[in-house]
């Protein structure tokens, strides 16, 4: 039984090795996909901008001055290159998720945008494929918060230099995401990553056309930015096969754990057995 046992701990062994050779491939690849990332979120939020101006609110961008306008163009690249830098700092990081005080993070905004609340910091064994499961799901967790937060503050910021109208308080901007999936809201077709939604106002006191409020705002979602660009969707497939390899090892780890449990379970009642 010591050797069953002593046999089982050499393949555990070998398992937790492969794992963390996988481990080092899904670190690099993550790397790779989040300076891509980076460079296309730029790249799209500065498309979804200029929609937003052009075609949203044409009239609105018409009546702001020439520097107004540049002023509004250089706002909109800051936020594009802090949520780069942000993605990048995520895994640059030996902890995924970043907390609002980590210096170089936050400091790369002197607004204060963009700072990711609730983000719970965690370092991951690497040979426990339970915990490296942990690790990959939080950045993915991070970067979707990442993503939404920069969506916000370009609307707020498009929202104070007088595209977007001042009527639409913020509590509806931020929603307007989540209204997307309500009976309540007609999404209308249009551009990528722009969010364009006729919305109902429940209001017995209004005419059946005035309780109806269009909305279009930017709502950047990953899986138009990944479909969008050719060599992160690469990267992406990539991560994807290198998650296949994970989970089967894990298999394998949870598999050859329960059956050291059951022969250590059985050697110590036959220790523990008298006639």
């Amino acid at each position: 039984m010591a050797r069953a046992i002593e046999r089982i701990e050499r393949d555990i062994a070998a398992i937790k090795e492969a794992i963390q050779a996988i481990a080092v491939e899904l670190q690099s690849a993550y790397a790779s996909y989040l300076n891509t990332l980076g460079l296309a979120v730029r790249k799209q939020l500065i498309l979804a901008s200029y929609h937003l101006c052009t075609q949203g609110y044409p009239e609105n961008f018409l009546n702001l001055s020439l520097n107004q306008r540049q002023q509004l163009q250089q706002a909109i690249r800051k936020l594009g290159q802090v949520a780069g830098e942000k993605l990048l700092a995520c895994i640059q990081s030996e902890e995924v998720g970043v907390d609002e005080g980590d210096e170089g993070v936050t400091s790369s905004s002197s607004s204060g945008l963009l700072d990711t609340s609730n983000s719970q910091s965690f370092t991951a064994d690497t040979s426990n494929p339970i915990e490296l499961v942990k690790w990959q799901q939080n950045l993915e967790e991070v970067t979707q918060e990442i993503l939404k937060k920069l969506s916000h503050d370009a609307n707020l910021l498009i929202q104070k230099s007088g595209v977007l109208p001042k009527k639409l308080p913020e509590p509806i901007l931020a929603a307007a995401a989540a209204a997307a999936s309500e009976a309540s809201a007609e999404v209308m077709p249009g551009p990528p990553n722009l969010l364009n939604l006729v919305i109902e106002i429940e209001n017995e006191q209004q005419s059946e056309d005035s309780g109806l409020t269009q909305i279009m705002a930017i709502n950047l979602r990953l899986g138009e930015i990944e479909f969008a660009d050719v060599t992160l969707s690469s990267e992406r497939r990539q991560i994807r096969s290198i998650l296949v390899q994970l989970n089967k090892l894990g298999r394998e780890y949870q598999k050859k754990h329960r059956e050291k449990a059951i022969a250590e379970a059985e050697a110590a009642w036959r220790a523990s057995w008298f006639e």
